[in-house]
């Protein structure tokens, strides 16, 4: 298996990843009912849809930021959508875009600087780590929000 893994290259791994993530997704999109999308555990906190959204926001200006790729799409989370449907195409969209503008890359623009909300120098490739890593972290903080609701969040999807 590592070795199938470190023959391909970082953008293919990239790539690999990405697919991962969104297919991860779409199934704690797929396991919260209707009703849990509103849901707050706290008032101060994020609904359900609200994390997911955010996560969308992030994807399409941190991803956009390291490929170069203006995104059309921004501020999600102040649509304040609650509708499983809406919320899943937009969040699998953001998904799509990231995929799409890693595809497109050149790999050297990897190696390249950039700076990551006007304060963090980091590499184009650094930044697309940060942009999974965020991800990685909200979908992780929607399993308490699927167990709330009284549903199953999806078996972990590390490979």
């Amino acid at each position: 298996m590592a070795t199938s893994l470190t023959a391909q290259t970082p953008k293919a791994n990239l790539i690999k990843e990405w697919e991962r993530a969104r297919a991860y997704t779409k199934e704690y999109l797929e396991a919260m009912p209707e009703t849990g999308y509103a849901l707050k555990p706290t008032k101060e906190m994020r609904s359900f849809a609200g994390q997911m959204l955010h996560l969308s926001d992030a994807i399409y200006m941190i991803v956009g930021t390291a490929t170069d790729v203006a995104p059309t799409v921004k501020d999600l989370e102040k649509s304040n959508d609650v509708a499983k449907v809406s919320v899943t195409d937009k969040v699998l969209a953001a998904y799509d875009f990231a995929i799409n503008a890693i595809k497109n890359v050149p790999d050297a623009k990897l190696a390249e600087s950039v700076k990551l909300f006007g304060r963090f120098e980091l590499t184009k490739g650094q930044a697309m780590d940060k942009a999974f890593e965020h991800q990685t972290h909200h979908r992780g903080q929607a399993t308490v929000y699927i167990r709330l609701a009284g549903a199953t969040p999806p078996q972990e999807k590390l490979f």
